[in-house]
């Protein structure tokens, strides 16, 4: 049986960023991905948008990750020369009985350390921009937005220049914890076994079942999968605007906000939809719920601009009731399995969240 010291499940931006660092480490490193090509989930179809850190409870690792990830990220795309823009959002109060959220939305802001906030009256906002209509507003400097795709590659490019291996269409069948190893079995046009000493599990949506195949892991400490939708229009009309615009934030997500492209290509959403199997089609039905959200911070969206665009799916490990989820990620300290760490829950802000997640994990990796 062939042996490697690490095994990445995923090749997402997590799993992509988690290759680099443990590569650059001279730690040798095969990527599996089930898929066809890197980044085809979670990682490809979201709002790419690089968060500054401000809904996450104080101390939760959400909050941790983003902001010491949006530093990283911010760093490396300037680095490496990933499109990038730092072109800040607001976030805003579109009726009087939102404002006082928006001074509740700061403090937990500064909590995690975000302290370039502003409040400003919505005067002040229509100021910034003229389309815009709000009885006050968040401005949050640190947010931007990125190719995520561009990032994804670099990340990969990293990772096999300093020696990292992928396999694709190479899902993981099966794995056993053997004293000191982890023997995998991995399916696909070339199916093999491998042994290796360390599995990092950042497979997202899959994660769970990932962790369900693996014997050894107890069974109890796998989290529930909840699916949890997003719908995502484009606009046929030019955007007015140069910072994204945010809702106050509304149960389950975001709200319906709007965010850019690096071209300035206005896109709305996501919204939540619950569901029970993975499916990316865009009902055109659900623009009759986008216009009257979008129309209460931008009245003068035109009628039929709305576009169906593209969904994602967030790996949620909470049921709809529960309005908050944090990033879990456990080590033997938490399963006793030597050997084997798992990443469930990395929904947004994991893209913004990478590099911080990368490093973290190689760490818990030296442990």
């Amino acid at each position: 049986m062939d042996q490697v010291e690490c095994v990445i499940v995923g090749a997402g931006v997590v799993g992509l960023a988690i290759a680099r660092r443990l590569a650059r480490a001279d730690r040798e490193v095969i990527i599996l991905e089930a898929a066809e090509a890197i980044g085809t989930g979670t990682s490809s179809r979201n709002s790419e948008v690089i968060h500054a850190g401000i809904y996450y409870a104080a101390g939760s690792m959400m909050a941790q990750m983003c902001v010491a990830g949006k530093k990283a990220l911010y760093a490396y795309c300037r680095d490496h020369d990933v499109p990038h823009r730092n072109c800040g959002k607001l976030i805003v109060a579109t009726r009087a009985e939102e404002v006082d959220k928006l001074q509740s939305i700061k403090a937990r802001a500064e909590a995690n350390g975000v302290g370039d906030m502003r409040l400003l009256s919505g005067q002040a906002a229509c100021a910034l921009e003229p389309a815009l209509d709000c009885q006050a507003a968040l401005l949050s400097p640190s947010t931007g937005i990125v190719d995520s795709h561009a990032l994804m590659l670099s990340l990969r490019g990293e990772a096999e220049a300093a020696g990292g291996a992928f396999a694709f269409h190479a899902p993981l069948l099966q794995a056993r914890v053997q004293g000191e190893g982890i023997e995998i079995d991995v399916g696909g046009e070339a199916p093999m076994s491998l042994q290796c000493r360390l599995l990092i599990n950042a497979a997202g949506l899959a994660a769970t079942m990932v962790a369900r195949r693996i014997d050894g892991m107890p069974i109890e400490l796998i989290p529930p999968a909840y699916l949890a939708k997003g719908n995502y229009f484009s606009c046929s009309a030019r955007s007015p605007f140069s910072h994204l615009i945010y809702p106050v934030p509304e149960p389950g997500g975001l709200g319906v906000h709007l965010t850019l492209d690096l071209a300035g290509q206005a896109k709305f959403g996501p919204d939540v939809e619950w569901i029970d199997s993975i499916d990316y089609v865009v009902d055109p039905e659900r623009a009759n719920r986008f216009y009257p959200a979008i129309r209460r911070y931008w009245p003068g969206l035109p009628d039929d601009a709305l576009i169906p665009g593209y969904a994602g799916i967030r790996p949620k490990i909470v049921p709809p009731a529960v309005a908050v989820q944090d990033f879990m990620i456990q080590g033997s300290r938490e399963h006793g399995v030597a050997g084997l760490i798992n990443l469930f829950g990395i929904e947004s802000p994991g893209l913004t969240s990478c590099l911080a997640i990368a490093d973290y994990v190689a760490d818990l990796a030296q442990a």
